[in-house]
């Protein structure tokens, strides 16, 4: 597009789960805009497709919402798809090209899902959820902890996010090794790491945290197997997606005790269902996928939101995702 085409009309912001999403963009600035805000995950194709027919705009939250071809093809009034952040693999982009709908992202704010890798490591090592616990309930010292110091990190991985986990594990005196299918040598040594085989990392590794993305090749990275291999010391981290390791292999290594614990901030189904298993898996560390949820994160993600609808209504879209 060059030149301004028919101003959008109506806004639907989808799975506002902490009800923010007004209070951390500048929507006083999208003037004759509808602003529909929608707090909960609707998982009904059919009910779904009905709630969001009106919109000619709908800004999605990661992948909190997918939005395959089935679901784009019921959507007659929809011109612009916003997914916050650069990517979305939930969101069919060919199908998009193919109904005239622009598809694009938002700028992000640092890598705040570092901060939950290593909240998540600490809280297992350390044993802090427990000891709060008792402490909360007139209680005093009841486990002892592992320090970080002369362990081993073991980093699946090594791209932006698992690099700078990385270096803070080194600043805490860790050793790092590290594996992913297309790793390096010279990359692993440029990070300060050691490049190993998978089965070498799982044997080896004190604390092993996957920074991979999703796709065929990477689902079930940790399986059964995988499991079987690392220490009944060792702790396992997930903040990347859930499909990585197999769920009911992890449950059942947890449940068994083959290894030490899990620390999960990703999960196959989200929200995660009351009932489900791995709430009663013992010797976990669970956060509900808050890796990306920090106020500088949301407030860029709905700058770039009204940066992209001010653009479309100009004629000059920006952060458009080619499929």
């Amino acid at each position: 597009m060059s030149q301004a085409t028919t101003p959008l009309k109506r806004l639907a912001i989808l799975d506002d789960y902490q009800g923010v999403a007004l209070s951390l963009g500048p929507w006083d600035r999208l003037q004759g805009i509808e602003i529909t805000v929608f707090r909960d995950t609707v998982t009904d194709r059919d009910a779904l497709a009905r709630r969001l027919a009106p919109f000619d705009a709908i800004l999605a939250m990661r992948e909190r919402t997918p939005f395959p071809r089935a679901l784009i093809e019921r959507l007659p009034n929809l011109r612009l798809l916003i997914t916050t952040a650069a990517r979305n693999r939930s969101i069919d982009a060919a199908a998009c090209a193919e109904k005239g709908i622009v598809f694009c992202g938002t700028p992000s704010f640092g890598d705040p899902t570092v901060d939950i890798a290593w909240g998540l490591i600490i809280g297992l090592m350390r044993d802090l959820p427990r000891q709060v616990m008792s402490l909360r309930g007139g209680g005093w010292q009841t486990s002892v902890g592992h320090g970080l110091e002369g362990r081993t990190l073991g980093v699946i991985g090594l791209g932006k996010l698992g690099a700078r986990v990385a270096k803070v594990g080194q600043a805490f005196g860790m050793k790092t090794i590290a594996w992913s299918q297309n790793l390096t040598e010279e990359r692993a040594a440029e990070i300060g790491a050691t490049r190993v085989d998978k089965a070498t990392l799982l044997a080896e590794a004190d604390v092993v945290t996957l920074h991979l993305i999703l796709s065929d090749r990477s689902r079930g990275t940790l399986g059964a197997e995988d499991l079987a291999r690392m220490k009944p010391t060792a702790y396992v981290v997930n903040t990347s997606r859930g499909p990585l390791i197999d769920q009911d292999a992890l449950i059942a290594a947890l449940k068994a005790g083959t290894i030490a614990g899990a620390g999960l901030d990703v999960f196959d189904t989200e929200p995660l269902p009351p009932g489900h298993p791995l709430l009663s898996a013992p010797n976990t560390l669970l956060t509900p996928h808050l890796g990306y949820v920090t106020q500088q994160n949301y407030r860029a993600y709905y700058q770039g939101a009204v940066d992209a609808i001010e653009a479309f209504n100009a004629g000059a879209p920006v952060r458009v995702i080619a499929p």
